[in-house]
């Protein structure tokens, strides 16, 4: 009985798991540092425009250079090099924060580039590898389950700086927020051992897809184009965690005496939980429409958007508990969907050979129109909170239709 289970789950599969597994103890690190690095850079010195400008920044850095490096990886071929040396320095520039000084907002910054450079380097990469066994077991379901594996590990990494809150209760916040840093060193350590326990495992990971019987060079369809278009709204109006941790320890916590009636609700060593909680929202909601995907193609992202479009509303237009929690939950189902659907529809559009190229191409798109929306949003939030409400979910509601215009061309292109 037990040899039987054991044939049934498939090399890919268990390739896909461990990789996983991986993935969990990674944004344990790095998710746990962000559920306190807006509040962490605001206590530095930043403001909503700069944590809004450094995070855009960031992301345009880590995901416009994603297409230099996914044409270096068609090119090289070499996946499991630059997965590694993405990963390595991904898991480097978290530690490090803690070694900035009470004012260092700037080196704070620095390292988050640093941090988004390791991202860029080792993502298409590794999503290229991950298609490959997801080619096999069908690509909606096979990056859902690595974005579960993902959000519990981003779910573990604030739960843990919350325990460390909780037992550093001697010293400044600024302390406490350093020995965070430190602690995530340990779950960063363990991310690169398992990295390459996988990679002696699993050496040749382009075999488990099946070589084509002809060359298909890759082209800028207008379906994929439309895709692309439709993303990149969508990043433009997906407002940074930044800036929603930011908000909620100004409005909510100690730093708002005048909201005492809720400060003791929202502290500085409750927040790593309510990231905890989007991430968990995250892990679900990505299973979920991954499984959706499988079925019915892009319209799931249609349906995604719809969801969580209006998390803004209830994080910034309210100052209440209950409606925070549903507009970060919400925010959780953007991020999960995203982080599932959008990397199994590169995977159908996106011929084998080219597919590092592909994967490239979107996420600098995706890039350049997050850093955008951050720094404008980041920017708003100062002068006008309506008006970044307002343009937040416009811009993720104007994708919807470039969704189902690609979806349908798609869908004559295959007839």
């Amino acid at each position: 009985m037990t040899d039987g289970k054991r044939k049934k789950l498939s090399q890919a599969m268990v390739f896909i798991i461990l990789f996983g597994i991986v993935s969990l103890f990674s944004d344990m690190t790095h998710e746990g540092a962000s559920s306190i690095r807006g509040a962490y850079m605001s206590l530095l010195g930043a403001s909503a425009a700069t944590i809004g400008f450094i995070s855009g920044l960031g992301e345009l850095i880590g995901y416009s250079m994603r297409y230099v490096f996914g044409k270096l990886t068609d090119r090289t071929k070499k996946y499991w090099p630059m997965t590694l040396i993405g990963y390595a320095l991904d898991i480097f520039a978290v530690p490090a924060l803690a070694l900035v000084g009470e004012h260092g907002w700037i080196a704070a910054c620095l390292l988050l580039v640093i941090q988004r450079m390791g991202k860029a380097i080792k993502k298409p990469a590794k999503d290229t590898i991950m298609s490959f066994a997801a080619s096999q077991e069908g690509v909606g379901k096979s990056f859902g389950i690595q974005e579960v594996l993902d959000q519990i590990g981003a779910f573990l990494g604030p739960v843990l700086l919350y325990l460390v809150m909780l037992r550093k209760t001697d010293g400044s916040v600024y302390e406490a927020y350093s020995t965070c840093f430190k602690v995530l060193a340990i779950p960063g350590a363990i991310t690169l051992i398992l990295l390459i326990v996988t990679r002696l495992k699993f050496p040749n990971p382009e075999r488990f897809e099946p070589e084509p019987k002809e060359y298909i060079p890759f082209k800028m369809k207008k379906e994929f184009i439309l895709y692309i278009v439709g993303i990149s709204l969508f990043a433009f109006g997906f407002i940074d965690y930044s800036i929603i941790i930011m908000h909620v320890s100004r409005t909510y916590s100690e730093l708002a005496p005048n909201l005492s009636e809720t400060s003791s609700f929202v502290t500085s060593g409750t927040l790593p939980l309510l990231y905890a909680g989007a991430m968990l929202v995250d892990a679900v909601a990505a299973l979920f429409f991954g499984l959706i995907y499988d079925k019915k193609g892009v319209k799931a992202l249609v349906w995604s958007t719809i969801l969580s479009a209006p998390f803004s509303i209830l994080v910034f237009a309210f100052d209440s508990i209950p409606t925070l929690l549903v507009g970060i939950a919400l925010w959780g189902i953007g991020m999960g969907a995203q982080e599932s659907i959008l990397k199994a529809a590169v995977t159908s559009m996106v011929p084998k050979a080219s597919r590092a190229t592909g994967y490239g191409i979107f996420e600098c798109s995706f890039g350049v129109f997050w850093f955008l929306g951050s720094w404008l949003l980041g920017v708003l939030y100062d002068a006008s909170v309506p008006v970044m409400i307002a343009v937040s979910v416009a811009a993720q509601l104007a994708a919807i239709p470039l969704y189902l215009r690609s979806s349908s061309l798609r869908k004559k292109s295959d007839m």
